[in-house]
């Protein structure tokens, strides 16, 4: 379950650190990006298995990946610079 272009945002349910990265993604371009997916690992076993080969074998959410690119964790500046440098 991983895409090689764009931003795909891993998280699931009652994670406070996913909903506070969604949140302040709200207020940004990227949000509304069609390149620009979030997936529930609760609800996608491909995502869940994923998440853990890029998170030293653990669920660590939120993960993110942009360009095929993962990052574990990211906060909203590391993964808005990310996505900005991607799409230059």
């Amino acid at each position: 379950m991983t895409r090689n272009d764009g931003v795909v945002l891993y998280w699931r349910p009652l994670c406070t650190y996913c909903m506070k990265l969604r949140f302040g993604l709200l207020f940004t371009r990227l949000r509304y990006s069609r390149r620009f997916t979030r997936v529930n690992i609760w609800k996608d076993p491909d995502a869940a298995a994923f998440v853990r080969s890029v998170a030293d074998g653990n669920e660590t959410v939120p993960t993110a990946t942009v360009g095929g690119r993962p990052m574990v964790n990211p906060s909203l500046r590391q993964l808005l610079d990310a996505a900005r440098q991607y799409s230059e």
